[in-house]
């Protein structure tokens, strides 16, 4: 039996039981196998993430990280679940039905339960979060202080990466019963696997960030954008360097924003029991986790309980006494040589909101045009393996239509998109055209892409 297979004998003590869990874990990561070549360790990962359920309560990674749903999720998309989808085990497994989800928090929010500081308090000791995009892993969690996963940076009980990231994600999310008995409740990845989960999220989304200034088209977003640079007045690149997870200095860091301290947090408006989330550590020390932002405007809910629905709403946070009266807003002040944090007018939070929706929608790009090149160099007989490659490109064409057309920008772009996503619609499901079809898909994204930014050649 593979050392992350063997099991601690079952334990009635909660914590000796996580205890013995984790102690599988270390022998797991561990343990040092020969890995295949980084395309097939990829693929492979792709199946575990979607499709492996470790022996457990029938839930995957892709349960909550859903690719459709640019690998998070939100209450809109949870609506269209079907009942006895394993998002929901907490309503049909009886040995789940307490203090493993709230079930309407997570219809109402789209959040999720988790016991970040141990599982020897069920009742008491949980917080819920919304679910992290998993898109940009690659730029995102390096920090001298070792990797930073999650919201609040620490991932789950180990060292932060996304190894034990997977670990942790099996021992909270996948168990059958409260117990947690490794080898009972579930069973824990194999060193190979976690290889080919690591290899696959790193996969995801940008390799690189972006080097602002981008040459930007729209008269808005191009004043978002110097908005945005401007560490004497928006201050965002203070934090979210060239619009990614680093400081100007790239490293990932954590920060206490505020944001447990916002006065009317929808979850708990509910009356619903809601412990204040104390961020990273155990016991945590009040931060979170610094995001990626050019993902932002298509994976909200924002920060980490859902608390703003709207790219326009989070821009808008930082306004307000809960940022500026937090440690990280008072640093801020205690930098300008007006003693000011951050203090933008309504019209220059939509301009940084346009901003960010138009690096979203060029990411959206990106990522469709690379999916429609793989599919256009598949060969006449090679539909199947196309098949998924358009489906996705269908997606991500469709995220960057909403994300324009949700603040008005760029209809002339909007409507080539919308174009463009027909065609691959048609492509996808056409046997003797794709290849043509793809090859018009990508001139016509192209002209849109070309309106959002100058394309220099």
């Amino acid at each position: 039996m593979p050392a992350a297979t063997r099991a601690p004998k079952p334990d009635r003590s909660p914590r000796n039981r996580v205890a013995g869990a984790l102690l599988v874990a270390a022998a797991a990561l561990a343990a040092c196998d020969s890995k295949p070549p980084e395309a097939a360790l990829i693929a492979k990962g792709r199946e575990i993430f979607f499709n492996e359920t470790f022996n457990g309560n029938g839930r995957t990674c892709g349960t909550c990280h859903r690719e459709e749903r640019n690998f998070a999720i939100d209450a809109a998309f949870i609506a269209t679940l079907p009942k006895n989808d394993a998002l929901f085990v907490a309503e049909f497994n009886p040995d789940l039905k307490q203090n493993f989800e709230n079930p309407r928090l997570m219809r109402e929010f789209g959040l999720i339960l988790e016991n970040l500081d141990g599982f020897d308090d069920l009742a008491n000791k949980f917080t819920m979060r919304g679910v992290p995009h998993v898109l940009a892993l690659r730029t995102s969690i390096a920090s001298p202080q070792g990797p930073r996963t999650g919201w609040s940076g620490d991932g789950a009980p180990g060292d932060g990466s996304l190894r034990s990231f997977a670990i942790g994600a099996v021992i909270q999310h996948f168990t059958k019963t409260l117990n947690r008995v490794a080898a009972v409740d579930f069973r824990l990845p194999t060193d190979a696997e976690l290889d080919a989960l690591e290899a696959f999220q790193l996969s995801l989304g940008r390799q690189a960030d972006l080097a602002l200034p981008l040459p930007l088209r729209g008269t808005v977003a191009k004043r978002g954008q110097e908005i945005f640079l401007d560490n004497g007045l928006g201050k965002c690149n203070v934090c979210h360097g060239n619009a990614g997870a680093n400081l100007a200095a790239g490293n990932n860091a954590n920060f206490n924003t505020g944001v447990e301290d916002l006065p009317d947090q929808p979850a708990r408006l509910t009356g619903e029991k809601v412990p204040r989330d104390d961020g990273f550590g155990r016991p945590g020390d009040g931060t979170f986790n610094t995001p990626p932002l050019v993902e932002a405007a298509d994976t909200g809910p924002f920060f980490h309980n859902n608390a703003i629905e709207t790219i326009e709403g989070a821009v808008a946070f930082y306004n307000g006494q809960a940022f500026n009266n937090s440690p990280s807003g008072k640093f801020l002040a205690s930098t300008d040589p007006n003693g000011v944090g951050i203090r933008l007018d309504a019209t220059q939070v939509v301009a940084v909101a346009a901003f960010l929706r138009v690096i979203n929608a060029l990411e959206n790009i990106r990522q469709s045009l690379e999916l429609l090149a793989q599919s256009e160099a598949l060969g006449f007989f090679e539909g199947a393996r196309a098949k998924p490659l358009l489906m996705r490109a269908v997606n991500e064409t469709r995220d960057a239509t909403a994300v324009l057309a949700g603040a008005g920008l760029h209809p002339q772009a909007v409507a080539l998109l919308d174009e463009s996503r027909k065609l691959i619609e048609r492509a996808e499901h056409s046997l003797f055209s794709r290849r043509g079809l793809t090859r018009e898909a990508i001139e016509v994204k192209e002209k849109a892409r070309a309106l959002l930014v100058e394309v220099r050649k």
